[in-house]
């Protein structure tokens, strides 16, 4: 009973994970393109691409720490 608990637990944060994994990806993108399409680039918004890369990155890598995979009914096509 406790490991079935242990798992769910499990599934619902890895869920979480991918929910933030992807939000974080879509914003990192966002940041990007508004980079690139930009007049003046200052060092704000320089950083703003960066940042929005490092939080993507580290969600990235707690999710192959956890051995999470993405499900071929999660990709998009």
């Amino acid at each position: 009973m406790l490991f079935n608990r242990k798992n769910k637990l499990k599934k619902g944060f890895d869920g979480k994970l991918l929910q933030q994994l992807e939000q974080f990806k879509n914003q990192w993108h966002i940041e990007q393109q508004l980079w690139e399409k930009s007049f003046y680039k200052s060092k704000d918004l320089e950083m703003k691409v960066k940042l929005a890369e490092l939080k993507y990155f580290y969600l990235f890598k707690e999710a192959k720490h956890r051995n999470i995979r993405i499900s071929p009914s999660r990709r998009k096509k």
